[in-house]
């Protein structure tokens, strides 16, 4: 095997890493986050959480990338300890799926049904058509991550082929030979297989690594069996390494990996070199082909969860005394589930991760509307539990927004869709207004603090006419978050004549007000308070006002708030005018009666 050799065999494993790579790429963006969530849901039976995680790896191709996720799940507390083990029992047997595929490279015969299943006949074709979804994509996702992913099974392919022409020569390399029978010993071929994994951190590449070794013709199942029982340890690296500076529990699932891997690989080889002591397997000296490694593979991983799938429990126990509970440590910050959902390990699946923001952005929409609306009740009858809920829930959404703000920078890095990318440029304006929705509704409880210090209330018909403002003010709160919930451009345009209609409560209460001061119906202080009152209310709507537009011009591919705002207003907008007037008939002032 001369250097030019030593050059294809280097480039054809890194075809090989690279197709495997895409096709997995493809496949997540493909599914859009589903897999994710499905591995989420569905994991409250053991049994079918097992199907879960198989299933799941099966299409994406990693087990490592399965296993990673449920460590970020566990450390995120979307998921328990116990219901990863069977989702970790299930990515060992989805993984065999790639050494199937790649067994197709074995295929001999000469009729044309066999010619056609051969990968060297059909990869071509799937990489043109590949290429052609991808060129001709443009805004088109599923049309791209479908060219990606047949692409990727053929760059696969191509590496496979590359690297098995590559070590073709090495079938009468004497000290070749040596080096494989040095394998045949199950504990030096068990620690080389797991050292191969644990470097590029994929079973499935390492075994097809050995398929390709295989077509030499040199390599016996002596050599392989051991060899793949060691790909099974060193695919565990990748999860731990995940888990470094995670939760207790996040680290636990690692180990719980780990120790599925390591049982089940002892108990295999006690059973079965121990069988062959006294049968002496006659296949043991037979040289291995590509689909008799998957064949191992197979049964070694099915075998495996089949025996422990019944000590899954004590799985778990074992994985709590190998990270034991310390009393001195310091409990960390409490955070809401849906931030401690944003795990860093997600950003390695865009779709997933994004789904994973926009449902804290949801709910971080949700508790500033509801701050803002406890801030308009506090103002009419004086509650200190209330005022002081409120001051929380500031505090809680400045968290939100930190934290949610650094994640989807973090996430802007990595490839989105254009639908993701609109997405984020949507939350990423959003989540500042709903964290200054938060800030009135704490000036606002921070107010009714003070009056209700000094004594002053408001006078009755202030508080008529603020309990008319405040329907309008929770009516396009309801609408924007809704919109903003659903996506739902077309419900955000009824936002900005309600804000237009808020606008004009607002000036006409100011108004009523001062005319109430030169009547003495209402103090000085009083007026100053309520001033501020509606300001703070008012403001809430110019915010709702700009979550209604990102929401409109991001859907139409633009983003220009001061354009709309003169085409809705300055220009003839019969269907504008018509629903502001709707909704100034609907929020009239009360009139005072004259006595």
């Amino acid at each position: 095997m001369d250097i030019f050799s030593v050059l294809s065999l280097v480039g054809g494993l890194a075809l090989f890493l690279c197709g495997m790579n895409t096709m997995g790429d493809g496949l997540v963006k493909l599914s859009g986050g589903k897999l994710e969530g499905i591995l989420e849901r569905l994991t409250s039976n053991r049994m079918m959480a097992l199907l879960t995680g198989a299933m799941v790896t099966g299409i994406i191709q990693s087990s490592s990338a399965t296993t990673v996720m449920v460590v970020g799940f566990v450390n995120s507390e979307i998921m328990q300890l116990e219901q990863a083990v069977g989702i970790i029992m299930g990515a060992n047997i989805g993984t065999t799926v790639t050494s199937w595929l790649l067994s197709l490279t074995g295929i001999e015969g000469s009729s044309m049904l066999m010619q056609l299943l051969k990968p060297s006949s059909f990869s071509p074709i799937l990489a043109a058509i590949g290429i052609i979804l991808t060129m001709t994509a443009k805004d088109n996702n599923r049309k791209k991550d479908t060219g990606s992913i047949l692409l990727g099974f053929a760059i696969l392919m191509f590496g496979m082929d590359t690297m098995s022409a590559a070590v073709e020569p090495l079938a009468d390399n004497e000290a070749f030979t040596n080096i494989l029978v040095a394998f045949s010993n199950p504990v030096l071929g068990m620690l080389a297989g797991a050292v191969l994994t644990a470097v590029i951190q994929s079973s499935s590449a390492s075994v097809g690594i050995l398929q390709a070794l295989c077509m030499t013709g040199a390599i016996g199942y002596s050599t392989a069996i051991p060899i793949i029982m060691g790909q099974n340890i060193g695919t565990c690296v990748t999860a731990l390494i995940s888990s470094i500076g995670a939760s207790r529990n996040a680290r636990r699932a690692s180990m719980i990996h780990l120790y599925f891997n390591i049982i089940g690989t002892i108990l295999f080889m006690v059973v079965f070199y121990s069988l062959n002591k006294f049968i002496d397997f006659a296949f043991m000296d037979s040289n291995v082909n590509a689909a008799g490694i998957a064949v191992i593979h197979t049964c070694f991983n099915i075998g495996c969860a089949i025996v422990l799938f019944p000590f899954a429990n004590l799985l778990v126990k074992l994985a709590r005394i190998s990270v034991p509970e310390h009393a001195e440590e310091k409990k960390g910050e409490e955070l809401p589930q849906k931030l401690m959902a944003l795990d860093e390990r997600f950003l390695d699946t865009p779709a997933f991760a994004m789904n994973l923001s926009r449902t804290a952005v949801e709910e971080m929409a949700e508790l500033a509307a509801d701050s803002f609306n406890k801030a308009l009740a506090v103002m009419k009858k004086y509650s200190a539990d209330t005022v002081e809920e409120i001051k929380r829930t500031e505090e809680l959404i400045d968290r939100y927004d930190d934290i949610i703000g650094s994640y989807l920078v973090k996430l802007s890095g990595s490839d989105l869709s254009v639908d993701d990318s609109r997405s984020m440029s949507v939350m990423l304006h959003c989540i500042n207004d709903f964290e200054r929705i938060s800030d009135h509704a704490r000036n606002m409880a921070e107010n009714a603090e003070e009056m209700n210090a000094k004594g002053i209330s408001l006078s009755r018909e202030c508080i008529e006419d603020l309990d008319k403002f405040a329907k309008a003010i929770e009516e396009i709160l309801r609408i924007t978050i809704q919109s903003f919930k659903d996506n739902d451009y077309k419900q955000a345009r009824y936002v900005e004549p309600l804000e237009d209609t808020i606008d004009s409560l607002c000036l006409e209460m100011k108004n009523r007000h001062v005319k109430r001061l030169r009547t003495g119906e209402c103090s000085l202080y009083t007026g100053m308070y309520f001033e501020d009152i509606v300001t703070d209310a008012e403001r809430v709507s110019d915010h709702c006002s700009n979550v209604a537009i990102y929401l409109i011009e991001i859907k139409q591919g633009e983003f220009d708030p001061h354009k709309y705002l003169e085409e809705i207003k300055d220009t003839d907008d019969k269907w504008f005018k018509k629903k502001t007037q709707e909704y100034q008939d609907k929020y009239v002032l009360p009139v005072k009666e004259r006595k």
